[in-house]
């Protein structure tokens, strides 16, 4: 059936539209900006610069949480923890390398992004991509998480009256950075430039004047600011000590992924510019980590108690040493605060495009492949930002008290993902130098296999027992969704021509309480469809039935026998309990019963308006009727509404599809 188009109608309602999405996008605009087309997806993506800040933050960041994260575990041994911190990081940044190489691989070989995840898919099956995917996602929370509450952390060392206020401010860190990520990439990657290379700049400064203040003392410099005594050893250094503060170290080489699985976001030529951006970040963090525990050993400065009122970051006591406590050291931990809080931010420019590919894969719902106003995967955004504010809740935004979980699942996407890269190797021998990036990556799994079972025995009892169970728990997640997709795609695929049943005439129910505007639509409606139209009271004893009849009488039927048409019948079904929805299905059961060979369509009637205060007075009684029906598994039953829009100050007419004025006719009134 078809309606002729009317072009004054359209270009009637065409201003309106645009007056509508003013009036209720404004707030949106305000705090996302303006919407940004498919078209200008090319214009959104980053260079190297931009690509540091974004993709780099989690990665750069450790250089603050990692050597303190090993040395609170040491803080038993006094003075000899201080001395293991070297060794300690120097086997941690070999492991970072040999990792940072095989991401080398995956970015060239994997150019549409999706590191462990696409690798582990492509090379070790469905179920190893789940398994990574479910890994990655897992430490993507957990960054946000220690990223924030380290930030925190920081801004505490340096004005400790704020230590009550440590849940509050996470939380509210982590509100505006999902704000800024939901304004896009470009946007994102322009407010963290500016924090980032101030960090480096720092860092950089604080461990040059340090490193030269050593070797000018002869390895003994003077503190400008000393820092706070090196506890008593109260144990020895065995070798499951060792074990956990290695496991609490490696926190520090997470980030690693991110540029693999954010390639897509940079300019042409983007495999170029994503391994020069990894490699610029993997230098930079191997300098930090190298340089920090060198002066911390220096310096004799070691980890304070997490969560006391005493603690002081370890960062805090380095460069209150190196360079005392005037501008540049509140300029620095400024930055520190700003680097680890916005770290965070690794993790939403990843942990959505993770979720995209899942979603492409069927292993989470759609929604989550879907764009939102500003060309970002909102949904993913979100969902990550609802997770991280749990997790900061329970923990009660205290680094220690997340750091058992964190590095586990990157060291199991690292293992997947370096194991999948030896089989894509094993299928592309025809690529120069195959055999040495197989040997390269073979070693790298090995190791981080090794890495990732001492982590997890060493922080099992600590809370590591979780990671163990929530990452099973994703990876069935994702099988449950993925079988629910599939058993949809069975029962709905269909390999044939098109089938046009010799159907009987449809009978039209119409639900009726009083005669209305939004009545005569849906019964104008209801007629084009069918002949057969019964419209149908429910008696609750709430209105007149008496009055209806009349005005069904009058309105209705005299003039449809005028015009040579058959009218609808009026039923009225009683309702002793008063309720509406009941007695009409039961109305339309016995319809369907009674003809087992025909359709029946309830059209219902529908008033709407666009102000949701007025919306609310005037009930939802179509919503639940439409859900009833539609929930009662009946196949031969169809439901349609007819809607009826009420003025408003775009519209001062109210209107329906179904209704049309005739010259001399009255404004219709409601």
């Amino acid at each position: 059936m078809e309606r002729a188009a009317d072009p004054e109608r359209g270009a009637h309602r065409a201003p309106g539209r645009r007056t509508r999405r003013g009036a209720s996008s404004g707030v949106l605009d305000f705090l996302l900006g303006r919407p940004l087309s498919t078209a200008q997806a090319l214009h959104e993506r980053i260079g190297i610069v931009a690509g540091v800040a974004l993709l780099g933050l989690d990665a750069l960041s450790s250089a603050a949480y990692g050597p303190e994260a090993a040395l609170t575990m040491l803080r038993p041994l006094g003075t000899q923890g201080v001395w293991l911190l070297l060794p300690l990081m120097a086997c941690i940044i070999g492991l970072l390398l040999m990792v940072a190489n095989s991401y080398m691989q995956t970015i060239a070989a994997y150019p549409h992004g999706g590191g462990a995840y696409t690798v582990a898919r492509e090379n070790l099956g469905p179920r190893a991509g789940r398994l990574a995917a479910s890994a990655l996602m897992l430490d993507y929370v957990l960054n946000v998480a220690v990223g924030i509450s380290a930030g925190v952390g920081a801004l505490v060392s340096v004005f400790p009256a704020l230590h009550t206020y440590t849940l509050p401010l996470t939380l509210g860190l982590l509100a505006l950075l999902t704000l800024i990520n939901l304004r896009g990439v470009r946007e994102a990657g322009a407010v963290f430039v500016l924090p980032t290379w101030l960090f480096i700049a720092a860092l950089v400064t604080t461990l040059g004047v340090g490193a030269f203040q050593m070797v000018s003392h002869g390895g003994h410099p003077i503190a400008e600011v000393p820092p706070p005594p090196l506890p008593s050893p109260t144990g020895a250094a065995t070798v499951w000590l060792v074990m956990r503060a290695f496991a609490s170290g490696c926190t520090a080489m997470t980030g690693v992924e991110a540029i693999s699985n954010g390639v897509p976001l940079f300019r042409d030529p983007s495999i170029r510019r994503a391994r020069t951006t990894l490699a610029l970040i993997v230098g930079t963090l191997v300098a930090l980590l190298a340089g920090v525990a060198v002066l911390c050993r220096a310096y004799a400065v070691g980890a304070t108690v997490p969560g006391s009122s005493s603690y002081q970051s370890v960062l805090s006591q380095l460069i209150g040493a190196v360079m005392g406590r005037g501008v540049f050291y509140y300029g620095a931990m400024a930055t520190i605060l700003a680097v680890l809080s916005l770290s965070a931010n690794t993790s939403f420019a990843d942990f959505p495009r993770v979720c995209r590919l899942l979603a492409q894969d069927r292993n989470l719902p759609v929604s989550f492949a879907h764009r939102g106003r500003r060309l970002v995967f909102s949904y993913g955004i979100l969902t990550l930002a609802l997770l991280a504010a749990l997790l900061l809740i329970v923990c009660r935004g205290i680094t220690d008290r997340l750091i058992p979980l964190f590095a586990m699942g990157a060291l199991l996407a690292f293992t997947l993902s370096q194991l999948g890269m030896v089989v894509h190797w094993n299928r592309h021998r025809a690529q120069v130098g195959w055999q040495w990036r197989r040997a390269v990556n073979g070693v790298g799994g090995v190791l981080t296999a090794l890495t990732l079972l001492i982590v997890g025995v060493s922080k099992f009892a600590e809370g590591g027992w979780a990671a163990l169970l929530l990452i099973p728990m994703g990876v069935l997640l994702f099988s449950r969704v993925h079988a629910a997709y599939a058993r949809m795609a069975r029962a709905t695929e269909l390999r044939r021509p098109i089938r046009l049943a010799d159907t009987p005439p449809f009978i039209v129910v119409v639900p009726v309480d009083r005669w209305s505007h939004a009545s005569e639509a849906a019964v104008c409606f209801a007629l084009e469809l069918s002949q057969d139209v019964h419209a149908v009271h429910v008696c609750t004893g709430e209105d007149s039935e008496a009055e209806l009849n009349v005005a069904w009488r009058r309105y209705v039927e005299a003039p449809l026998v005028a015009a040579g048409r058959e009218p609808p019948r009026l039923v009225h079904v009683p309702s002793p309990y008063r309720g509406v929805v009941w007695p009409l299905l039961d109305h339309v059961d016995s319809l369907l019963e009674a003809a087992p060979l025909r359709t029946v369509v309830v059209v219902l009637p529908e008033l709407l308006e666009r102000r949701w205060l007025r919306a609310a007075l005037y009930g939802h009684r179509s919503e639940v009727l439409r859900s009833a029906l539609l929930m009662s598994d009946e196949r031969r039953l169809v439901v349609t509404s007819v809607p009826w829009y009420l003025p408003s100050a775009e519209r001062p007419e109210p209107h329906s599809a179904w209704w049309s004025a005739s010259p001399g006719d009255e404004a219709p009134s409601h």
